[in-house]
């Protein structure tokens, strides 16, 4: 009993300590789901969900070529590769191996929007509570998407790299926009 209530006190004195660290857990997609239906069909339709499977031998046959890169090789395990194709690789709670966190494989939302644990809770975003407020979120760790966002991605690094004009993309979508129901500012 002592050390379950000590290894509580710890673990209470840690979160205090560094809540954005204990915030910093990938939930992946299906979490936001059930909320953002709209905006998850239309993601669903995009190169970025589709993206883990770029990585896969045979995928992008031509597109590799041309980038000389082995068509056939398996890039799903290349930390070079999955820190773009993968939601949190590398991050605490994120994407691992194809065997360990499947439901992160992917540019799922949280590699724009953040890691959802730490703002998708009854008191923040979520159906219990319509009326939260975005600056709550931001606070414990919502990310809005910007530039900087994309471009940790889009550059010079991928072996891909095609000029990104992030005013454009941002006016063409990543997935759909629906006015929201409820006042969030």
């Amino acid at each position: 009993m002592r050390r379950v209530l000590f290894s509580a006190v710890v673990l209470a004195v840690f979160q205090a300590l560094w809540p954005g660290l204990a915030a910093a857990q990938y939930v992946g997609v299906s979490k936001c789901r059930p909320c953002h239906l709209a905006q998850t069909k239309s993601w669903e339709e995009t190169r970025m969900a589709k993206a883990f499977e770029l990585l896969k031998p045979g995928v992008a046959v031509d597109a590799k070529r041309t980038h000389n890169l082995d068509p056939n090789k398996d890039y799903t395990s290349d930390p070079n590769c999955l820190s773009c194709h993968a939601t949190g690789y590398g991050q605490p709670g994120g994407f691992v191996s194809a065997a360990k966190t499947p439901a992160l494989a992917g540019v799922q939302c949280e590699v724009c929007h953040g890691p959802g644990a730490g703002y998708l809770k009854p008191n923040m975003m979520s159906l219990q509570n319509k009326e939260y407020k975005r600056k709550d979120l931001v606070a414990a760790g919502m990310v809005i998407p910007s530039a900087q966002v994309c471009q940790s991605c889009h550059n010079e690094k991928s072996a891909f790299f095609q000029p990104f004009d992030y005013e454009a993309r941002k006016r063409q979508g990543t997935h759909v926009h629906q006015p929201l129901k409820y006042p969030h500012e």
